[in-house]
């Protein structure tokens, strides 16, 4: 017999902190990094049909939109163009309790890909001559 995930009951962008916040109807509140959404995107893109890409340089990224998907998902539109992973409230679920672990699966790929999470231009650096 299968546990169902709980539902999202609430989506709070923090733009500032590029987090999101996510409420579920057990009670719970986790607050994920748009970074993480953004490398652990559930699109074929990311998951490379069955072998994960290692989505790099991405510390900055944030999300421009959360567009609904029925009562069971929502398509996160992120600033450097990604648009194409649905995320279920199961998806959601398994991310925000499971960031932790996540985060240093994600970190030490990096490190054995000698990849970085630094973004490969700042937009926001303006230079004067």
């Amino acid at each position: 017999m299968s546990v169902e995930s709980p539902k999202v009951t609430g989506l709070k962008l923090k733009r500032k902190s590029r987090l999101l916040e996510v409420s579920f109807d057990d009670g719970n509140t986790y607050a994920l990094s748009c970074e993480l959404l953004r490398v652990y995107s559930p699109s074929a893109e990311v998951h490379g049909h069955g072998n994960p890409v290692l989505v790099t340089h991405k510390k900055n990224v944030n999300i421009d939109a959360i567009t609904p998907v029925g009562n069971y998902a929502v398509k996160l539109v992120f600033d450097d163009g990604h648009d194409t992973g649905l995320f279920s409230w199961k998806v959601l679920y398994d991310l925000a309790t499971n960031q932790v672990e996540l985060w240093e699966k994600y970190l030490a790929r990096l490190r054995a890909a000698k990849a970085s999470r630094e973004p490969m231009i700042d937009m926001a650096v303006k230079y004067h001559n």
